[in-house]
C-alpha cells in the first residue's frame, strides 16, 4: 500500500480539488441559474430546458463511467483533471456563442464531456492520499465544499446580478476564466500518487462491482437523488419567478440558500457518518428533501419565509460524496476507486440526469401544471429514503466484515 502523504498536503489537497470542482461546478449551474434570461431570449420551451439538462447528464455519466476507468487502468490522474479544466473554460465560452437550442445543446453536451470523470479521479486522488479514519469527511469536503460554495451558493447570486448588468452571454464568457487557474494550480501543486498502472486484465467490470448488494443500491441510490438535485436546478429558479411570482433576484436568494445549506453539510454529514456510520445517516437524510417541494406547493410568504424549508431541505445533498463515493471505496478495493466511483456516479447521471430533466418538463407541459415537478421531487426523495434502509453498514469500525480484495473480485467474476 502507498504511504499516506503529510497532513498538511492532505488538507492542502482535498482543498485544491474541492475548489476545482466548485470551479467546474459553477460553469456546470450556470445556464440553470441564467435561464430566467436565456429561455425567453432563445424561445425556448419546457421541454427544450428539460433536454439541456438531459444532454449535459448524458455525457458527464459516460465521461465519469469511461475516463475513470482509463485513469485507473493507466495509474495517472493528475493529466486528467488539468486537460479536463482547460476544455471546460472553453465549452462554457461556447454556451454564450449560442444563437439557437441546437448550438446551446451541443455546447451542453460538449461541456458534460470535459467535466464527468473529474469528481471520479479526484476521489481516487483522496482515498489514495487520505488517511482511512478521515475518507468521510475528506470525500464530503471534495465533493461539496467547493461545488456548493461556489456552483450553488455564489452562482446564483453571482451570474444573476451579472446577466443584469452585462447580459447572460458575457456572464458565460466570465464564467470559464476560472477553469484556467485552476488548471494550473494543480499541474503545479497536486502530486501524482505513487501507483503502478494496473497489469493487463486487472480491472474492475460492471458487472463485478453491480454482484454487490451495497453498489446496487449506490446505484439506485444515485439515480434518484441525482433525479432530484438536477430537476431542482433545472426548474426551481423558474417556478419560483413565473409560478411563486418572485423576481430574479429574490429567487436567486433561495437557491443561494441551497448552496450555503450543501456547504455546511459538506463538513456536517460526513463528519456524523464517520462517527455513528454510514447507514443510519443514509436513511434519515433523504426524507428531508420533502421539506423544499411541500413549502412551495402550500405556503405562501416572503423569501425568508421558505429560507429556513429550503436550507434543511438541501440536507441531502450532504450525502453525495457518501453514496457516490465513500461507500462504494468501502465496499469495493481501493485501487477501484476512480471506476467505482464513475459507476455510481455515471449511472445516476445517465438514467436519472438524462431521463428526469426531460420527464418533467414534459409532465408540466402535458399536465399544464408546474407542481407535477414538485411532487416528482418528493417521490423522488422518499424512494431514496427506504434505499438506505438496505445498505450494509461500512464505515471503518463499525462494518461488520471486510471489503473484497481483487483476487475475490476475480474469483467472484469467474463463478
Amino acid at each position: 500500500m502507498p504511504q499516506k502523504m503529510s497532513v498538511q498536503y492532505q488538507i492542502t489537497l482535498v482543498l485544491i480539488l474541492s475548489i476545482n470542482f466548485g470551479v467546474l461546478f459553477f460553469d456546470r449551474q450556470a445556464l440553470n441559474f441564467l435561464m430566467p434570461f436565456v429561455k425567453p431570449d432563445l424561445k425556448l420551451s419546457d421541454t427544450q430546458q428539460g433536454m439541456l439538462s438531459s444532454a449535459l447528464s448524458l455525457t458527464w455519466a459516460l465521461s465519469g463511467i469511461f475516463i475513470g476507468a482509463w485513469s485507473d487502468r493507466v495509474g495517472k490522474k493528475k493529466i486528467f483533471i488539468v486537460v479536463a479544466g482547460l476544455l471546460f473554460s472553453l465549452c462554457s465560452v461556447l454556451s454564450g456563442l449560442a444563437t439557437g437550442f441546437a448550438m446551446l445543446l451541443g455546447a451542453r453536451l460538449l461541456m458534460g464531456a470535459t467535466e464527468g470523470a473529474v469528481m471520479p479521479i479526484s476521489h481516487s486522488l483522496v482515498a489514495e492520499e487520505v488517511s482511512p479514519e478521515h475518507r468521510g469527511l475528506a470525500m464530503g469536503v471534495n465533493q461539496n465544499l467547493g461545488s456548493n460554495f461556489l456552483g450553488s451558493t455564489m452562482a446564483p447570486l453571482v451570474l444573476t446580478a451579472l446577466a443584469a448588468v452585462v447580459g447572460w452571454r458575457s456572464s458565460f464568457f466570465l464564467a470559464g476564466a476560472p477553469g484556467l487557474l485552476f488548471a494550473a494550480l494543480i499541474w503545479f501543486f497536486v502530486k501524482e500518487p505513487e501507483k503502478k498502472p494496473q497489469a493487463a486484465g486487472d480491472r474492475l467490470t460492471m458487472a463485478q462491482a453491480l454482484k454487490h448488494k451495497n453498489m446496487v443500491l449506490c446505484v439506485l441510490i444515485s439515480i434518484l437523488l441525482v433525479s432530484y438535485l438536477v430537476v431542482t436546478w433545472a426548474f426551481m429558479p423558474t417556478y419560483l419567478t413565473m409560478t411563486k411570482g418572485m423576481s430574479p433576484t429574490d429567487g436567486s436568494f433561495l437557491m443561494a440558500a441551497l448552496g450555503i445549506s450543501a456547504t455546511v453539510g459538506a463538513f456536517v454529514t460526513p463528519a456524523i457518518s464517520d462517527k455513528v456510520g454510514r447507514r443510519p445517516v443514509m436513511i434519515l437524510i433523504p426524507f428531508m428533501g420533502l421539506l423544499i417541494p411541500f413549502s412551495v406547493m402550500y405556503m405562501t410568504g416572503t423569501t425568508w419565509t421558505f429560507m429556513p424549508f429550503f436550507f434543511f431541505g438541501w440536507a441531502l445533498n450532504g450525502i453525495f460524496p457518501m453514496f457516490m463515493a465513500t461507500i462504494p471505496s468501502e465496499t469495493l478495493p481501493a485501487r477501484y476507486v476512480a471506476t467505482a466511483t464513475g459507476i455510481t456516479m455515471g449511472l445516476g447521471e445517465v438514467i436519472g440526469g438524462v431521463l428526469s430533466p426531460t420527464i418533467a418538463g414534459w409532465a408540466n407541459d402535458h399536465f399544464h401544471t408546474p407542481n407535477a415537478t414538485m411532487w416528482i421531487l418528493a417521490g423522488l426523495a422518499v424512494a431514496a429514503g427506504f434505499l438506505g434502509m438496505g445498505l450494509d453498514e461500512t464505515a471503518p469500525g463499525k462494518r461488520r466484515t471486510p471489503a473484497p480484495d481483487a483476487a475475490e473480485l476475480q474469483a467472484s467474476a469467474a463463478a
